[in-house]
């Protein structure tokens, strides 16, 4: 079990160093990351909150900065629900199977796989043209790569199991996030480090690292 987000990166980005990644796929968080591996996968989180406020429902936030850091930061700083394309993947290494996050999958909802931990219960994670699906049955897990088709690849875990491997999840988010907030000091101005960091713990559902400041 891994937390991904979907990859995109814009032509042309230049606020700071990312990696070459495949355009719709997904990036593994971890402690493992390179610092441009960091740039991308911060940028990508910051990119799916990259609504202008005008385009904004409740339109109860402030205008954009002029200047393109403070632009491109603004929704991740002023969003009070923060969202981030991806999920939880998991791969069946015995079959090769691989269960991906769907289209109404979202990182900062992982911890709502917690629930199948207590009860029997079913998480919907998308819908055509791909739905997956997990579900317990007593003491097993199912997680149907496609719900929407009968012959769909199936990987099945026990519950102990799937409580390891969100224990594992949640340890290498943890480390993604100490990665971050050190990435913050090497690449964004003083002023935006403390809003950025609270603002990926959030996403994250995670604390905020009590880290010292840095000059």
């Amino acid at each position: 079990m891994q937390p991904v987000l979907e990859t995109r990166v814009p032509d042309g980005f230049d606020l700071w160093p990312v990696a070459e990644v495949e355009p719709a796929g997904f990036l593994p968080l971890s402690g493992g990351l390179s610092p441009a591996e960091v740039g991308t996968a911060v940028m990508c989180i910051v990119g799916c909150n990259d609504i202008d406020p005008e385009d904004d429902p409740a339109n109860d936030r402030p205008p954009r900065p002029a200047d393109p850091l403070g632009s491109f930061l603004h929704g991740l700083l002023t969003f009070d629900t923060l969202f981030a394309a991806g999920g939880l993947r998991v791969t069946d290494d015995s079959t090769g199977t691989t269960f991906l996050p769907g289209c109404c999958d979202g990182l900062e909802d992982w911890r709502t796989w917690h629930q199948l931990l207590d009860e029997d219960g079913v998480l919907w994670f998308g819908h055509d043209p791909v739905s997956p699906v997990a579900k317990r049955f007593g003491d097993i897990v199912q997680l149907t790569v496609d719900a929407a088709q009968s012959d769909s690849p199936v990987i099945e875990l026990s519950v102990t199991d799937l409580r390891r491997l969100l224990i594992e999840a949640e340890r290498d988010l943890t480390a993604f996030l100490m990665l971050a907030t050190d990435w913050t000091h090497q690449h964004l101005p003083p002023a935006h480090r403390a809003p950025v960091i609270a603002a990926l713990a959030r996403v994250l559902d995670l604390p905020e690292p009590a880290v010292p400041p840095q000059q």
